[in-house]
């Protein structure tokens, strides 16, 4: 570390020491020369974000509006996947794979460690998913609340500036908004009227967007209005093998009879999971701008994206967990690669091998932000600045209407695997109809709710200078008071619901299920209707009237708050010469963190709070008994304070040759869940997650080299190197804790991952190339290799870096004439680990996908386009090793027909 720190050192001396025999130019009269660049098309837009990145100072990759228009893209992140050393995923926490970008990710890093924001400032982060609303949340921020039509740009920068707020280890997305007075006619108006269909959800549905902008003649008062309606039917088939393989104990009752069984890995569950969800975003953006003088721009805006995302998922599962511990295979079982490949098992009576989940959830998610921006010019040589604003987000899943039942008793079981690639062939025997069912449970009245809230306040100030090497000096302070919490209220007391419920409306399982996963495994199955269950839960519970104090309870399991207050201020010097330029700058970043989390006791009569309700605990008390027990509240106080220098160099080397350098340290605090999340276990297997408050932010050295040849208009081939050194970088361990059991009412051990620093590094190199070919046609190819890894081991012996694809690459053509226009592009990804599935590391296998888009221009004001996405119809596949298979997802492909309009 101290190496890195003193080769850091010599980088920013040496930027300082070539600044002093140049010459500068003035920096705003750079800035206004670069807004006026009016482009339009494909090749317009590509030839604007390169030269928009070939004049930055800093590494910049950059997305223009135009871009989005002509891409296959429906929400920012799709938008980006095509950007070298940007890569994507679908999803945030243990949900699975899914058919639209979720997360962004930078330079072979989890999502965690890119910051993304709107107009330089952060964004209220809100998830739909359950457990990202409880115990999986990090600091990255959901895309699908992003449509891309809002986007007027989007930068990227792959190196830090002291004047970019913090929190990006790897770097920082910013998406930037149109704003009313950048129009140039006094009225403009353009909406986007069309469908989507879903090939596998078999549905199409409305998408609809529409911006109105006004702009008066003396360019001094302007009015932005944007809104969008957008839905979307989701049918995803999958094997699901929730939690993983576990490993057989020399404790278990099978050890006795079968000791060759010891030590090897048997799937707790095998699932055929079927979930289907309505996603329908709506919202919209206001701003406006007043400029009552030449030196003074007053801005105020306002964004808002809910989205509604109720969702319906159903697991049949052979019941691995239950039987495969305790029961010794039928004779002739194969344990190949330390894995219990193939195995029967005789039905014993007494004995259920399948258990089935049905959980349908209310969900949804929103995010939103007011700003207040005084743009002042205070002089000639003097610009100052002063945004302010409060984003927020919100994660709800208000109901969740959840029926598990046990099947199958006595019926058999078996099961064959063929390697992480393949579907497990996997069957149970005896009756598996609802008449079967030996045992019903339910905890659907637990409502969970995710909070974001922030304050924040910015000054900056530019001061310019007309002679010498020292062009301009940025410096400013920004505060921040930021708030994150998990709730999880109980909603009510169920009663007899499955009196109601075993009689209630049952529906198949589609036809043609799965057939995109493959695999032999049931697929000729039931399911209670989403009805059904909303009314046997709603009809046959007492919904409690208040959600804190004697007439509710709380699963403080799942409950935890970070408070975070964040002072920074910060000084760039910028420096342009003859061929050369740069910045050089130090930040310093103060951080006080207060974190409540909650840990579960046996004794009631210690605890601070209890899952209890009014009545009490007591003999017969039934539900009314502490399901969730006792617990004590645990507060932890952190401060944290930093100086993080950073430089950055471009040099001119000839005509069409730019080659950069940049050096910084950059500091990331860990995921709010890891600080905060109480522990919490699956009674199905005896696994679960809990934080650590004591964690360290994440500090990382880099370097970054870059060369750049322009050799035509709109084309570029460049070649890049980087590096990270991550000091403390969050890895996960594993723990044995003691945990409420809602099975046994009583505190049982549980297998648990507990975040923990770490070290970590990351070297990459890139590659970019475009260029037109003639007969308006043009083709770009990027590529980025990265070799990730931790001083952490995990449990399969690896030391992979959370996100890291060793390979990423994007391939593209286009064609674009006055009248037609089409592209096309397909994105890969190799195989990465995404985290802790249960106490086991998981990965993402390979991943590719291909979209195309078509357009036609019948006139300056109507056009018509039509765009596909997921063509290749991939299946997303995760597993546990190169022997343990753990998810196969088939989502199908999407095609978005569009009539845009404009005046």
């Amino acid at each position: 570390m101290k190496h890195c720190k003193s080769a850091l050192s010599a980088a920013i001396l040496t930027g300082l020491a070539m600044s002093a025999s140049v010459h500068a130019q003035d920096a705003r009269q750079q800035a206004t020369e670069l807004d006026t660049v009016v482009v339009t098309g494909i090749r317009g837009s590509m030839e604007r974000s390169l030269d928009t990145k070939r004049e930055a100072d800093a590494r910049l990759e950059v997305v223009t509006a135009e871009d989005v228009g002509k891409l296959p893209a429906h929400n920012v992140a799709d938008t980006l996947q095509r950007l070298p050393g940007v890569n994507i995923s679908s999803s945030s926490a243990d949900e699975g794979g899914f058919d639209e970008a979720d997360r962004v990710s930078l330079r072979g890093t989890s999502p965690s460690l890119t910051q993304t924001l709107i107009n330089g400032h952060s964004v209220g982060s809100a998830d739909w998913f359950v457990l990202s609303q409880g115990n999986n949340v990090g600091r990255s921020v959901s895309y699908t609340l992003l449509p891309s039509e809002l986007v007027s740009s989007v930068e990227v920068h792959k190196s830090s500036q002291a004047k970019l707020p913090e929190g990006g280890t790897t770097g920082s997305v910013n998406i930037v908004t149109r704003k009313p007075l950048q129009f140039p006619d006094t009225v403009t108006a353009e909406a986007s009227l069309g469908v989507v269909n879903s090939e596998q959800a078999d549905s199409t549905d409305p998408q609809l967007s529409a911006l109105f902008n006004y702009r008066n003649p003396e360019g001094t008062f302007g009015v932005l209005v944007q809104a969008f309606s957008q839905k979307r039917e989701l049918r995803r088939e999958a094997q699901e093998i929730p939690g993983g393989f576990f490993q057989i104990g020399e404790d278990d009752p099978v050890a006795a009879t079968n000791p060759d069984l010891v030590g090897v890995w048997a799937p707790g569950l095998l699932g055929s999971t079927l979930f289907e969800q309505t996603r329908e975003r709506k919202g919209g953006l206001v701003d406006i701008q007043f400029k009552p003088s030449d030196d003074l721009t007053l801005g105020l805006s306002g964004f808002r994206s809910d989205m509604d995302a109720d969702n319906y998922n159903r697991n049949f599962m052979l019941w691995g967990g239950s039987f495969a511990r305790a029961q010794a295979p039928d004779p002739g079982y194969v344990v190949r690669d330390g894995v219990l490949a193939q195995a029967s098992y005789t039905g014993e009576p007494g004995r259920d091998y399948a258990v089935y989940d049905m959980i349908y959830r209310e969900a949804s998610a929103k995010t939103s932000y007011v700003t207040l921006d005084v743009d002042w010019r205070v002089s000639d040589n003097l610009d100052a600045r002063f945004p302010a604003g409060p984003p927020s987000g919100e994660g709800s899943t208000d109901r969740q209407y959840i029926a598990e039942v046990t099947l199958a008793n006595g019926g058999g079981a078996s099961w064959t695997r063929h390697g992480a690639s393949s579907p497990l062939d996997w069957s149970v025997g005896g009756d598996t109809s609802p008449a079967g069912v030996t045992s019903f449970g339910t905890w659907g009245n637990q409502q969970v709710t995710a909070k974001d809230d922030e304050d924040w306040f910015t000054a900056d100030f530019s001061r310019y200078f007309s002679d010498g090497a020292l062009s301009s000096i940025d410096f400013g302070l920004r505060y921040a008071d930021h708030s994150r919490e998990a709730l999880s209220p109980e909603g009510a007391t169920p009663g007899d619901i499955w009196s109601t419920l075993q009689d209630g409306a049952t529906a198949p399982y589609p036809g043609g299920f799965a057939d995109g996963v493959g695999g032999n495994f049931p697929r000729n199955l039931w399911y209670f209707t989403p009805g059904a269950l909303r009314q046997a839960i709603v009809g046959n519970s007492t919904w409690l009237a208040g959600d804190d104090g004697p007439t509710g309870r709380h699963n403080y399991g799942a409950e935890w708050k970070v408070d975070e207050k964040n002072l920074a201020a910060y000084v760039q010097a910028n420096f342009k010469g003859d061929g050369w330029s740069g910045n050089i700058g130090l930040r310093y970043v103060g951080v006080d963190q207060d974190i409540l989390s909650y840990q579960s006791v046996s004794d009631l009569a210690n605890a601070d709070v209890t899952s209890l309700f009014a009545q009490g605990p007591g003999p017969g008390c039934g539900w009314a008994c502490p399901v969730w027990g006792g617990w004590k509240i645990i507060n932890t106080s952190n401060s944290h304070s930093r100086l993080l220098p950073s430089a950055n160099l471009r040099f001119t080397l000839s005509e069409d040759l730019v080659f950069r350098f940049a050096a910084s340290q950059t500091q990331t605090l860990p995921d709010y869940s890891a600080l905060g999340a109480s522990s919490w276990g699956s009674d199905l297997n005896k696994t679960g997650g809990g934080g650590n408050p004591n964690l360290k932010p994440v500090v990382s050295t880099n370097f970054d080299a870059n060369l750049e040849w322009y050799f035509m208009p709109r084309g570029l081939l460049s070649l890049g190197a980087y590096s990270m050194n991550l000091k403390d970088y969050v890895a996960f361990g594993t723990e044995t804790r003691q945990l409420f059991s809602e099975l046994t009412n009583q505190l049982e051990d549980y297998l648990v991952s507990v975040p923990i620093n770490s070290d970590g590094k990351v070297t990459g190199v890139e590659v970019a190339y475009e260029q037109p070919i003639g007969a308006n046609f043009g083709i770009s190819a990027n590529y980025t290799w990265a070799d990730g890894s931790t001083s952490h081991t995990w449990a399969d012996g690896s030391n992979n870096l959370v996100g890291t694809s060793k390979n990423t690459y994007n391939v593209g053509a286009w064609f674009e004439n006055e009248v037609f226009g089409a592209r096309v592009g397909y994105t890969h990804r190799s195989a990465f680990l995404i985290g802790l599935s249960g106490a086991n590391p998981y990965y993402q296998d390979d991943f590719g996908t291909l979209s195309a888009a078509l357009s036609y221009r019948f006139n300056d004001n109507l056009s018509f386009t039509l765009d596909a996405l997921n063509l290749n119809d991939p299946d997303i596949k995760y597993y546990q090793s190169a022997s343990i298979p753990t998810a196969f997802y088939s989502n199908g492909r999407q095609y978005y027909f569009n009539v845009r309009l404009k005046y």
